[in-house]
């Protein structure tokens, strides 16, 4: 689905390097490939002789660091950030990475994720003196350090790491050191990789490409990687919890090339695809995909009901983000500049249109429409996923589910609402076989809380607290 028409985003990408000559301008390459994940901001903060250096700034990476501005960024570690907006707004102090400053070291530091009792912490930080600079949950981790008493760095990042809860894999960089953390159930994506002497963290594998990386593995839950001049050390900050995945990273989120745990994610939605085509039957001429993320799913229908695949859809991939019109009438216009029908496939068809979700129904109504005034004679409607009727707090901007079509309302009613002859979704079983990652293996489990409403953590803010005593 079309990221800026469904409303369906994820927060941002990360991306770590220690031991390259080159850092920052290998993390610049490395947010290039994750910047699907984020558009309203990037940065890249550099180690260099044991000072820390920054730069960022608002939009993507080109338009952050045109000409030599990566020139200002010497050092051998570096770390990088594209945003996408959930929590904390839009204010040029919340594009990451964060940077904070003191006598007894400097420290900066990045997210994805969301530490779902951010709030709750800032007001206990807050009674105890804490001053906030931004509104962002990654600057949470920064006071819970600080507070956490004269214990050895690394001793002070697991107590307080082991304070937040949610869904977080964080990258840091000390004076002498690359950190890296992911949350105790893996709900965001976060790997580990090698170039030459160098270690390198990214979001996705599909960074590690780009730069001539070899994957190494994914980043253990609960995990702790230090990386420093003397080589890669791991410890834990909590123990191993159950595998929680987000199951949206293979639907969605990650690039085609990317793997996750092993599993590349181009053949998990191939294979959502052919698990869809075995659950539901649908007399059609031809089979097409709502771009960019929905084309494997839709080949994978196409190959497994015998239905011929055909680029009925095509994406403009020239229209700005920021298109949003007043009116009815403009709005339609504004799909159309973003995504338009090919009349010579879909005329006097019926027309398998294959879709990664139905968020809050607008895009798929209009989208039906428009096959439908290019002349197909039938448009169903088929969701390589299940109805997503709960709200995500692990950094999807998805927070109620009164944003939600599929909240309350029976498959049928949905197909009314956005006018096609018919209206399936995968179930969450067959998701979980077909994407290869058994909910029997506590090691390759799903966080399927959208499609469900159980979630692999604690939701609310009203999470247990730390006791004063447990930050110093």
């Amino acid at each position: 689905m079309l990221a800026e028409l469904s409303g369906l985003n994820e927060e941002c990408g990360v991306f770590g390097i220690w031991g390259h000559d080159n850092a920052a301008q290998l993390a610049y390459y490395g947010l290039h490939a994750l910047q699907h994940r984020g558009q309203e901001g990037a940065g890249i903060c550099t180690v260099n002789d044991g000072h820390l250096l920054i730069e960022k700034g608002e939009g993507l990476v080109n338009d952050v660091f045109p000409g030599d501005r990566l020139g200002k960024l010497p050092g051998r570690g570096a770390i990088g950030h594209v945003r996408y907006t959930t929590e904390g707004g839009r204010a040029f102090e919340n594009i990451q990475p964060l940077v904070f400053r003191s006598t007894t070291g400097s420290l900066a530091l990045a997210m994805n994720g969301n530490v779902i009792n951010a709030t709750e912490l800032k007001r206990h930080l807050e009674k105890q003196g804490s001053i906030f600079q931004t509104t962002s949950d990654t600057e949470v981790l920064a006071h819970l350090i600080k507070k956490s008493g004269s214990y050895p760095q690394t001793e002070r990042i697991k107590k307080a790491l082991s304070l937040l809860q949610g869904a977080f894999a964080f990258v840091m960089v000390t004076e002498d050191a690359l950190i890296v953390a992911q949350d105790p159930s893996g709900i965001r994506p976060l790997s580990l990789g090698r170039l030459g002497d160098a270690w390198v963290v990214a979001s996705e594998t599909s960074a590690f490409d780009l730069i001539g990386a070899e994957t190494v593995r994914s980043v253990e839950p609960g995990e702790l990687l230090i990386i420093n001049d003397e080589g890669l050390k791991s410890e834990r900050f909590a123990p191993k919890a159950r595998r929680g995945i987000c199951s949206m990273e293979y639907i969605y989120f990650s690039r085609p090339d990317s793997d996750i745990d092993g599993i590349n994610i181009h053949m998990a939605r191939k294979r959502l695809g052919k698990r869809l085509a075995q659950e539901v039957t649908i007399d059609a001429d031809v089979v097409t995909g709502v771009p960019d993320s929905s084309i494997s799913a839709a080949i994978g229908y196409a190959e497994e009901s015998g239905i011929p695949y055909e680029m009925g859809l095509i994406k403009n991939r020239y229209v700005g983000r920021t298109f949003i019109q007043p009116s009815q009438e403009l709005r339609e216009r504004g799909v159309k500049m973003k995504l338009s029908p090919v009349r010579q496939v879909v005329e006097g068809k019926r027309v398998v249109m294959i879709d990664d979700s139905i968020v809050r129904g607008t895009t798929s109504k209009r989208i039906v429409k428009m096959l439908r005034d290019a002349g197909a004679k039938e448009v169903h409607v088929a969701i390589s996923a299940p109805p997503l009727i709960a709200p995500c707090f692990y950094g999807v901007d998805i927070s109620t589910d009164s944003e939600l079509i599929a909240t309350g309302r029976s498959v049928d009613e949905i197909r009314e609402l956005i006018g096609a002859d018919s209206l399936s979704f995968l179930s969450t079983e067959g998701l979980v076989e077909a994407v290869g990652r058994p909910d029997t293996d506590p090691d390759c489990g799903h966080c399927l809380g959208c499609f469900t409403g159980k979630y692999p953590t604690d939701i609310y803010a009203d999470t247990k607290l730390p006791h004063e005593k447990e930050l110093v």
